[in-house]
């Protein structure tokens, strides 16, 4: 049973020639891959990683049935593997750490390096699934915590509010109301959305669906309390998959820039 693929990086350059690319390296349950930057008259490294600033043997990966592991060789250099399905979502392992647990299907194994930093994807397909949920027991029914209706205009305006974290992780500017409200007019359901009618929906998402429990982070002014709402229910919507990447097929399409004509 193959249990992970692994991609190598390609070539370093902008235009380079993508001839040499290293094939595919697959991987089942026990088998193992060194990478790094490997050199001649050392022990051979499966992944090369070609930057000075990489050890010869910078780590190992381990493929096991449904996930895969992953060693850090280095002493005083922390790798990072990133989720590149999730929004920003990544673990850290820290240097020393043998078989570090990696439960992501899609990632990319980051190494900082002098050349910023080098990294190589894994891909995970044969993690495993619930088919169908377990039998119902007696008492009383589970309430799930966050019950969100996926079909009401308060979850458009949390996709609207998630979608720069979603697009891009880096991105740490939240959308106001205004932007909202203008992001999703062009939808036949938000043509009369306005400012204020944001608030009330980011209102009853924080307090009554989210139960946010926002304690002492708000400021005295009206401006500061609203922009920790936002960021709590940004943060708990993606930390939780409230809401996803499929989710932004809901909002309107994006319009592109118009290029401004220079003057002469």
């Amino acid at each position: 049973m193959e249990t992970i693929i692994v991609q190598p990086p390609g070539p370093s350059r902008p235009g380079e020639e993508d001839v040499d690319r290293p094939e595919l390296l697959h991987m089942g349950p026990g088998d193992e891959a060194d990478f790094g930057r490997g050199m001649p008259g050392s022990r051979a490294v499966s992944i090369v990683l070609p930057d000075p600033g990489i050890s010869r043997r910078a780590g190992r990966l381990e493929a096991a049935e449904d996930y895969w592991r992953l060693s850090n060789f280095s002493r005083d250099t922390a790798y990072v593997v990133e989720n590149m399905e999730g929004a920003g979502e990544y673990l850290t392992v820290a240097p020393g750490r043998l078989g570090a647990p990696v439960p992501f299907e899609f990632s990319r194994v980051v190494l900082p390096a002098l050349g910023g930093s080098v990294d190589f994807k894994v891909f995970a397909p044969q993690h495993a699934y619930l088919d169908e949920p377990p039998p119902l027991g007696e008492g009383e029914l589970t309430v799930h915590p966050y019950a969100l209706d996926a079909t009401a205009k308060y979850f458009l305006v949390l996709v609207a509010l998630c979608e720069p974290r979603l697009r891009d992780p880096s991105d740490g500017v939240l959308p106001g109301a205004g932007d909202i409200a203008e992001r999703l007019r062009p939808l036949e359901s938000c043509r009369g959305l306005t400012r204020s009618a944001v608030n009330y929906h980011i209102d009853y998402l924080a307090f009554a669906k989210l139960r946010l429990d926002l304690g002492d982070e708000t400021g005295a002014d009206g401006n500061s309390r609203t922009g920790v709402k936002r960021a709590r229910l940004v943060s708990l919507a993606l930390r939780f998959g409230l809401v996803r990447e499929e989710h932004l097929a809901l909002l309107p399409p994006r319009r592109r820039p118009v290029p401004q004509k220079s003057r002469a």
